[in-house]
């Protein structure tokens, strides 16, 4: 599994549960607090190269997968793909 990195708030349970997902399926992450490090979606929008209007935004290497909702079904397409 490539390295999933996660733009966040700390505060915003969505972006908790895509962390905790991660955690429990042992997937290596990087969590970027967006206000710990003063970055506004604008700023976002940037990297990932599409408007940002919700946060968590989530990428798995460098393949951009969405918000929280399409995490969950990216994961569970991974769990098919390994049967």
């Amino acid at each position: 599994m490539d390295r999933v990195t996660i733009y966040g708030r700390a505060s915003c349970g969505f972006c908790l549960r895509a962390k905790s997902l991660c955690e429990a399926n042992g997937w290596p992450y990087t969590w970027v607090d967006m206000m710990a490090e003063g970055l506004s979606k604008a700023d976002i929008a940037a990297k990932i190269g599409r408007p940002v209007h919700t946060v968590p935004q989530i990428l798995v290497g460098e393949q951009y997968i969405g918000g929280c909702d399409e995490f969950f079904d990216f994961a569970r397409s991974q769990e098919v793909a390994a049967r």
